[in-house]
């Protein structure tokens, strides 16, 4: 069975983290970022967060950045659901070819090649966040 590091290796380059509109917040995400910033939840929201189709989702900065990246993700060991699960997303199931444009853009991806292995193990990812959060 494919395992993650199979497809995926994270270098900590921040690709991941640029751009607007990935990652959107829950209640217990927010819950959970709030506490690791010794803030309110209503001040994460206000501070850190833009709305978009009535949903929290963490802001960019001017660099396109997430608010949280400063070479290294300063919230890591709280982050949302979209970065941990990164770059296993369910979007890889509706369209495979979406794993390529991951790749054009993140040096982690490795080509293995096999689309069959990898819906696997993005449903893998997948299964073991639901079961841990």
């Amino acid at each position: 069975m494919a395992k993650p590091s199979d497809f995926f290796e994270c270098q900590k380059c921040g690709e991941c983290c640029k751009g607007y509109g990935g990652a959107f917040v829950d209640d217990n995400e927010i819950e959970r970022i709030s506490r690791h910033l010794g803030i309110d939840p209503e001040r994460f929201l206000r501070d850190y967060c833009d709305w978009s189709g009535g949903r929290p989702l963490i802001k960019a900065v001017e660099s396109g950045c997430c608010i949280f990246w400063n070479k290294l993700c300063v919230i890591h060991e709280v982050k949302p659901r979209m970065c941990r699960i990164w770059p296993f997303i369910e979007s890889i199931l509706v369209d495979p070819s979406n794993w390529a444009i991951i790749k054009s853009m993140c040096p982690g991806i490795r080509d293995n090649g096999n689309m069959d292995d990898l819906a696997e193990c993005v449903k893998g990812v997948l299964a073991e966040y639901d079961q841990k959060y």
